[in-house]
């Protein structure tokens, strides 16, 4: 995942919550306050639906799910659905397709 958010964030011209997902995803201890960041990053991507914009609505889908995935890792109690991380890798390419990122540099990192 880290790799995943580096790369949409090397090109995304939105960034505050990515910047914030990659710090988050460096320190476990700051794993719980992943549900404050979802919430913050589904705000986002509600305007964006309201805009039309389909380049951010892309790239929070696939911040949300990082989020859900990094709050379900905690255990605590109301976890997200539990198929969110399956959703990380096909989200994660369609924001790079709407940046403009290759498949193939997707994938490259998912088969490390």
């Amino acid at each position: 995942m880290p790799q995943l958010v580096e790369l949409l964030a090397s090109v995304a011209s939105e960034r505050s919550t990515l910047d914030e997902l990659a710090q988050m995803l460096k320190d476990r201890g700051r794993w719980p306050k992943a549900r404050g960041l979802f919430d913050r990053i589904r705000q986002k991507s509600l305007k964006a639906h309201q805009a039309k914009n389909a380049v951010l609505v892309a790239q929070y889908a696939f911040e949300e799910v990082c989020a859900k995935t990094l709050y379900n890792l905690t255990l605590l109690p109301a976890p997200y659905d539990a198929d969110a991380p399956y959703w990380i890798v096909p989200n994660a390419i369609a924001a790079a397709r709407h940046l403009g990122i290759k498949d193939s540099q997707v994938l490259e990192i998912v088969v490390r």
